[in-house]
């Protein structure tokens, strides 16, 4: 199985039910094709370095994720470019020492929330 990780920013224009319904159908599409969610962040609204669209401010999600099909991250970014709501989206295959910092990340911040 290959690891993958995505982020993508949402427009700040958007109503907290309208990003959780945006963010919910990347994770269906994810998990439709076939993928196994590992991890879901959601880290807030946040200060763009630049400007994109005449927009400062935007919402970050990272979703972490397996799958075989070799497809999937391609047809994943084609529905990032489909809907207007995405300001901006990368998507990175992970390596095993990626593997290993992701979990390191996740372990640091499920003891931070404590």
């Amino acid at each position: 199985m290959t690891h993958y990780e995505t982020v993508f920013i949402l427009t700040p224009v958007l109503s907290d039910s309208q990003v959780e319904e945006a963010v919910n159908k990347f994770h269906d599409h994810i998990t439709s094709n076939g993928a196994e969610i590992v991890a879901k962040e959601n880290w807030g609204l946040k200060k763009l370095a630049y400007t994109i669209q005449n927009k400062r401010n935007g919402f970050y999600h990272l979703v972490e994720f397996k799958t075989e099909n070799a497809d999937l991250v391609s047809n994943l970014e084609l529905a990032f470019k489909r809907d207007e709501r995405v300001l901006r989206y990368l998507s990175v295959k992970l390596d095993k020492h990626g593997i290993d910092w992701a979990e390191k990340r996740r372990t640091k911040l499920k003891s931070a929330n404590k």
